[in-house]
C-alpha cells in the first residue's frame, strides 16, 4: 500500500509539472491580449488618459505608441514600463472596453481570425494574461 501511495503522489507530481509547461498563446487581435497595438485605420481608440505617458525623457521625439495593459500596470507604469520596451516612449493605455469591442472583432473581420487561437508563439507582447 505504501509504494502504490508513493507511486501514486510521484505520477501527482509529474502530472503537475507538465501542467505548468502548457501554455496559451494569446496573439494581437484575440481578447486576452496585452502589448502594443497598431492603431492605423482603426477607429480611434478610448483611452484611459488623454495625454501620453513617459517615463523617461529621450532626445528623440517618436510618435506615441497605443498600448492594452493591466489595470495595475497603468497605476504603476514606471514599474510595469520596461516590460513592454516603452520606458522610453510616449503611451496612449487603450481602454479594455475600445480593445474589446472595436478593435478585436475589426482585426478578426480583416486577418479572417474569427476568435480562433494561434498555434504559434506570440505574435505581439504577451504579458500577465
Amino acid at each position: 500500500m505504501k509504494r502504490f501511495l508513493i507511486a501514486a503522489l510521484f505520477t501527482f507530481a509529474t502530472a503537475s509539472a507538465f501542467a505548468a509547461d502548457v501554455g496559451i498563446s494569446i496573439s494581437l487581435g484575440q481578447p486576452g491580449f496585452y502589448g502594443q497595438i497598431d492603431i492605423g485605420d482603426y477607429p480611434p481608440p478610448r483611452l484611459i488618459y488623454a495625454q501620453p505617458v513617459i517615463v523617461q525623457q529621450v532626445a528623440v521625439v517618436a510618435p506615441p505608441i497605443y498600448l492594452r495593459v493591466q489595470a495595475d500596470h497603468v497605476q504603476h507604469w514606471d514599474q510595469y514600463c520596461g516590460q513592454y520596451g516603452a520606458c522610453g516612449q510616449r503611451v496612449y493605455f487603450v481602454e479594455d472596453s475600445w480593445y474589446d469591442g472595436v478593435y478585436v472583432p475589426n482585426y478578426q473581420k480583416r486577418h479572417n481570425n474569427h476568435g480562433k487561437s494561434s498555434n504559434s508563439k506570440n505574435k505581439g507582447k504577451n504579458h500577465h494574461n
